[in-house]
């Protein structure tokens, strides 16, 4: 036994780490006592730069301590001079340097720093923008550090085109990084400003047309990573839309003129001031939203006084001002006519996506085959899937509708886990297609039967429509933005599984209301139907509520302005 080595057992190893953790804990627990009296007794001294040293050095998330720290650097800047004072700075930068290496990530290190650099009066930023280079090195996701790299570009005045270039050399080394993807996504659109495109606004066509081929490189390199797939996806998206009134509605019947806009406002704010002008003589009026909630809405509507209804004039002339927009729109109501309109001749391209040029929609054509000839390779890449549907959208949705179902059907068969939200996005797709089909043939009937829709979205752009058919579908509720549709007389919600009502209020031409085989449970879900005033049929054959005894004469109390209805 002599000559060899006495091993620790498992138990004296663990006693071993037992004892010196409290070792530490005694320490710790002293030094930071010890720095809170001196706090309290206003000794702000550099024994507590000292004492905090100890303790963050090894945490350096003690958000306290570095309140303390700041305290006193304040207190020492009115008692060193300034080669002191420089030196201080010196070794203070030194030291959170060595925190960053204890925990990169530290919140509390990172803006004690910011807060140090902002009073030198001449910082090196070059310095500190080589210590971002490093740790990003180290950890390429560490937002925290991107975050104070962004501080430190915007107080040095960085040319967005250096930053660009750094992202370059980061994405060269790894495509996989979705935080220079998204730097790069801000840095564009500073580098290449577009006039009237708004803070989302599309990039120039070149620098589009060459960042499409950058991105391609990467998801064709390695496309299960989903950085450089979400990166082409803000590529593709559309500048914001212009604003505009898309359309004016008049009626004489309801005294009320309804206005729609292309994008939600908020009326009576002190940007979004609407003005309306009857035969050239300014109105006042009280604006409010078709659903009477006080938010941002599409659509807003205003009772009319009856002497600008007077039909014995041959015409009446509408126009509704939109300060905020420096937009407006006019329409002619006729003597002898119940209501008048105007709205925009809209296509594809001004309701629902950009405006291609030749060379962008050859390149898009040119990903499309691309992507196509990818999905062979790898079947079950869901990036590649949803991005050949976005590629389809953005170059024509009417012709490539069939497809791009097809396309979802083998998404949500790959991507199960998401088959709700597929759901609801194939639902928004085949809703635009519709509407651009109605806008097309200029009708005001709108059939969405069959097409297993399980939301329902746009209703702003169905401000004209009188027919609405949703049946056989899978809506579970008809949502409150349902009461923009102003002209609705008929709604066809059978067959579905329709639990609630609550956006079937306020429409003022309803008169039939079919909702055969749903689940509403209770006849309390039908109260909202009870603002309807011209509703006479209630079809609700197949509901569970149809079962409870005397649920005719309960309905008939609850909705006497209804003269048929049929369980």
């Amino acid at each position: 036994m002599h000559g060899r080595l006495k091993v620790k057992t498992s138990e004296e190893q663990a006693e071993a780490k037992r004892l010196e953790r409290e070792q530490k804990l005694k320490l710790y627990q002293s030094a930071t006592q010890a720095v809170f009296q001196k706090r309290q007794a206003g000794e702000l001294d550099e024994s507590v730069l000292e004492l905090t040293s100890q303790i963050l050095g090894a945490n350096p998330d003690f958000a306290t301590l570095w309140n303390c720290r700041r305290e006193v650097l304040q207190q020492l800047e009115t008692q060193k001079s300034p080669e002191e004072l420089a030196a201080l700075v010196k070794a203070e930068l030194g030291f959170l340097e060595s925190c960053l290496r204890v925990n990169p990530k530290s919140y509390g290190t990172w803006h004690h720093r910011c807060w140090l650099l902002g009073r030198l009066p001449e910082p090196n930023w070059a310095r500190e923008l080589e210590l971002c280079a490093r740790f990003l090195e180290v950890d390429e996701r560490n937002f925290h550090c991107w975050d104070y790299r962004r501080f430190v570009a915007t107080q040095a005045a960085v040319p967005p085109a250096e930053e660009l270039a750094f992202t370059d050399s980061l994405i060269t080394r790894n495509f996989s990084n979705y935080s220079s993807w998204h730097y790069r996504s801000c840095l564009l659109p500073q580098l290449h400003p577009q006039p009237d495109s708004g803070p989302q606004g599309r990039l120039p066509e070149d620098v589009l047309l060459k960042e499409l081929e950058l991105v391609q490189n990467a998801f064709f390199t390695d496309p299960n990573d989903q950085s450089a797939w979400f990166y082409h996806r803000w590529l593709l998206g559309r500048a914001d839309p212009q604003d505009a009134l898309r359309c004016l509605h008049v009626s004489r019947d309801e005294a009320c003129l309804t206005v729609s806009f292309s994008r939600p406002l908020l009326v009576g704010s002190r940007t979004e001031i609407l003005l309306l002008m009857v035969d050239d003589s300014p109105l006042i009026v009280e604006w409010r939203t078709p659903d009477g909630r006080n938010r941002p809405s599409h659509v807003w509507l205003c009772d009319l006084p009856a002497a600008s209804l007077n039909d014995q004039l041959p015409q009446h002339t509408f126009r509704v001002i939109w300060t905020a927009g420096d937009v407006q729109k006019e329409c002619v109501l006729l003597k002898g006519r119940q209501e008048g309109w105007c709205r925009d001749s809209t296509t594809d391209e001004q309701l629902f996506r950009c405006e291609l040029s030749v060379e962008k929609s050859t390149v898009l054509q040119s990903e499309l085959e691309s992507c196509k000839e990818l999905q062979e390779l790898e079947p079950e890449n869901k990036w590649c899937l949803l991005t050949i549907i976005l590629l389809m959208r953005a170059l024509d949705p009417l012709l490539y509708e069939k497809e791009t179902l097809q396309y979802f059907q083998t998404l949500k068969a790959v991507d199960p886990m998401r088959a709700a939200y597929l759901d609801d996005l194939r639902s928004k797709f085949l809703l635009e297609n519709s509407v651009l089909k109605m806008e097309y043939a200029e009708v005001r009937v709108l059939h969405l039967a069959h097409k297993d829709l399980t939301v329902l979205c746009h209703l702003e752009q169905l401000l004209l429509v009188t027919h609405l058919d949703l049946s056989h579908n899978r809506l579970r509720t008809l949502p409150p933005a349902l009461a923009a549709l102003r002209c609705l007389e008929v709604l066809q919600a059978s067959d579905n599984a329709i639990e609630s009502l609550d956006g079937v209020t306020n429409l003022p031409r309803l008169q039939e209301l079919l909702l055969c085989n749903n689940r509403l449970q209770q006849p309390a879900a039908l109260q909202p139907l009870a603002s309807c005033p011209r509703l006479v049929l209630l079809n609700l054959q197949g509901n569970p509520l149809c079962q409870a005894m005397g649920i005719l004469e309960h309905l008939a109390e609850l909705l006497p302005s209804v003269s048929s209805i049929l369980t």
